[in-house]
């Protein structure tokens, strides 16, 4: 009787719909995905100003956890008409050929309090690699606010050749930095 109890237990549970994390929406007025790069060894800011964010993120269900960012390179500015003026250029980002990155993640890790790690693939140029995001996510009510930093090597990505191949003018490090506000959608 209590084998058969169990099977029928476990049959029950199978045919319940799975726990879907929750969908967030980004509030881009209070968002920034931004990077620092450097000229001549001296720091220069720059952001993205337009990206479209696709969140299901569960704090308790990492496992169904996913985020995909799809960044217009396009929109890339440091406030330098001549850097912003290069940017799209074959030799930096080609965005006539290559208009949007993505980053997408593959696999969520809890650290300690409110930090993780995002594992991800980031795409820039045609090119993917394999990233690791860390991060921490503060969750008041219906929002969440995220920031975290990762450093690339533009190399890596095919950004900056000739005679930027090296980082003799321009480092090759860049850190991305992410600051995120999210809305929960409603259920």
């Amino acid at each position: 009787m209590r084998r058969i109890f169990l099977a029928l237990l476990v049959g029950l549970m199978a045919t319940l719909p799975a726990r879907a994390a929750d969908r967030w929406t980004v509030d881009p007025a209070q968002s920034r995905l931004g990077f620092v790069a450097t000229q001549g060894g001296e720091p220069f800011n720059g952001h993205f100003a337009r990206f479209d964010a696709d969140i299901l993120f569960d704090p308790a269900d990492l496992v169904a956890s996913q985020v995909t960012v799809s960044i217009d390179m396009t929109s890339a500015t440091t406030g330098d008409a001549t850097k912003d003026g290069a940017l799209p250029q074959p030799v930096w980002f080609h965005t006539a050929l290559f208009p949007q990155a993505q980053f997408a993640t593959t696999r969520f890790r809890r650290m300690d309090g409110n930090a993780y790690e995002a594992d991800a693939t980031l795409g820039i140029r045609g090119t993917e690699m394999a990233v690791m995001l860390p991060f921490t996510l503060d969750i008041d009510g219906t929002i969440a606010r995220v920031a975290g930093e990762l450093v690339i090597d533009r190399t890596d990505y095919d950004v900056g050749q000739g005679e930027f191949a090296t980082g003799a003018v321009i480092g090759v490090d860049v850190r991305v930095e992410v600051e995120l506000v999210a809305v929960r959608d409603a259920p």
